[in-house]
C-alpha cells in the first residue's frame, strides 16, 4: 500500500479549532471588523489564512496582511497551544513508523508554528519532513506546500498519499499527482470530499489506521 504519507495538521492530527477561532476573533477586533455570525469564523480552519481574510471580508492586500499579522500575534502567544491531539493519533503514528512508512507534514500553517506545535505534543520525531507555509507569503497554497514537501523528500518511497480534512488538501494533492484521503473527524464533510475527488473517505482515526496499514 502507500509507503509515503503526507499529513495535514489542523483538523487531521490536532483539533486546533479553538486556538484558530480565538486568533481570528482577535485579528478582526484589531481591524475593527464585527463578525455578526460567530459560526463564520470556522471557515478559517483549513484554508490558507491570507486567502481567507481577503475573500471573507473583501480586504485589500495591505489590510489582509495587517489581519494576518494580528492573527499571528495572538496565535504565537496563546492560540497554538489552545489545541489538542485527536485520540489515537500517537498510536497511529507509532504503527506507521513501525511499518517503515515515510511520514511528512504538509500544512498551510506557517512552518515555524507547525514545528513548535509538533514539538509541544512530542510527535515531531515521527516525521521525515515538516513542510508548511512561508511567513513571506511566497508559499501559501496547499498545492505549493505539498510540492515543497515532496521536493524536500527527494527520492521518496512510492506510492505516496495525502491525508487531510478539507477540500484544499484533496485538491492540492491532485495538483501534485497524488491521491488523497479525506477524514471526517476534522472540519470537512463527505460532500466536499466527494466534490474534490477524494480517493477514500474515513470516519475516524481507527478507520484511517486500518486503511493505511492494509
Amino acid at each position: 500500500m502507500y509507503q509515503t504519507i503526507l499529513f495535514d495538521l489542523d483538523g487531521t492530527l490536532t483539533d486546533s479549532g479553538q486556538g484558530i477561532l480565538n486568533s481570528v476573533a482577535f485579528a478582526l477586533e484589531k481591524m475593527g471588523i464585527e463578525e455578526t455570525k460567530p459560526d463564520h469564523l470556522r471557515r478559517f480552519i483549513g484554508p490558507p489564512l491570507y486567502e481567507s481574510f481577503s475573500q471573507f471580508y473583501q480586504l485589500n492586500p495591505e489590510e489582509t496582511q495587517a489581519a494576518v499579522d494580528s492573527f499571528r500575534i495572538y496565535f504565537k502567544e496563546k492560540g497554538m497551544f489552545e489545541n489538542q491531539l485527536y485520540p489515537g493519533i500517537v498510536l497511529l503514528l507509532e504503527k506507521l513508523k513501525s511499518a517503515g512508512k515515510t511520514l511528512v507534514i504538509a500544512t498551510s500553517k506557517p512552518e515555524l508554528f507547525a514545528k513548535q506545535i509538533l514539538k509541544h505534543f512530542e510527535i515531531d520525531h515521527f516525521f521525515d519532513v515538516i513542510a508548511g507555509a512561508s511567513l513571506d507569503n511566497n508559499r501559501i497554497s496547499k498545492a505549493d506546500v505539498i510540492a515543497y514537501a515532496l521536493k524536500q523528500l527527494g527520492n521518496f518511497p512510492q506510492p505516496a498519499v495525502m491525508v487531510g480534512d478539507r477540500e484544499h488538501d484533496i485538491e492540492g494533492a491532485h495538483m501534485n499527482q497524488l491521491p488523497a484521503i479525506g477524514v471526517l473527524y476534522g472540519y470537512g464533510n463527505t460532500e466536499e470530499f466527494e466534490k474534490a475527488g477524494a480517493t477514500c473517505i474515513v470516519k475516524n482515526v481507527a478507520e484511517l489506521s486500518d486503511f493505511l496499514l492494509s
